[in-house]
């Protein structure tokens, strides 16, 4: 087999499978649900308090629905865009610091660790969003 036939042959499997990972990517990636849901959020403090807020939403993913909520004025958080999205500093006034202490803001969906940020977690109609304070305690 000549060379160049080599190099063609190898350059159409590159492209095949890079095409495989992202047909695989975009088949199991978070899907937003459109429409009006259902929701209950959720802010968990140092303390174990819980303050709740239930509604409907159309937004579609969980940044959007912390916006609106912030809107209404009860309901504050801040944060920073990083490379992998959103990362919340402040939810209600109450600032979980690292650096400081260990301590941050998880998301729980569901009663379940999140798998995305805020800005990829779509919401669905009867989902319960948790903002949880922790402390990361090294073993």
């Amino acid at each position: 087999m000549k060379k160049s036939t080599k190099i063609i042959i190898a350059a159409v499997a590159v492209v095949a499978i890079i095409a495989i990972f992202c047909g695989v990517y975009f088949a199991n990636r978070p899907q937003a649900q459109a429409g009006t849901k259902a929701y209950t959020v959720e802010v968990k403090d140092q303390d174990g308090n819980v303050k709740s807020y239930s509604g409907k939403t159309d937004a579609e993913f969980l940044r959007g629905l912390m916006d609106e909520l912030a809107a209404a004025g009860d309901f504050s958080y801040t944060g920073s865009d990083g490379d992998y999205g959103l990362y919340i500093e402040s939810v209600n006034g109450i600032t979980a610091d690292y650096n400081t202490d260990g301590a941050y803001w998880s998301i729980y969906v569901n009663g379940e660790y999140g798998m995305y940020g805020a800005d990829q977690q779509p919401v669905a109609d009867g989902d319960t969003f948790t903002f949880a304070y922790e402390v990361y305690v090294a073993e």
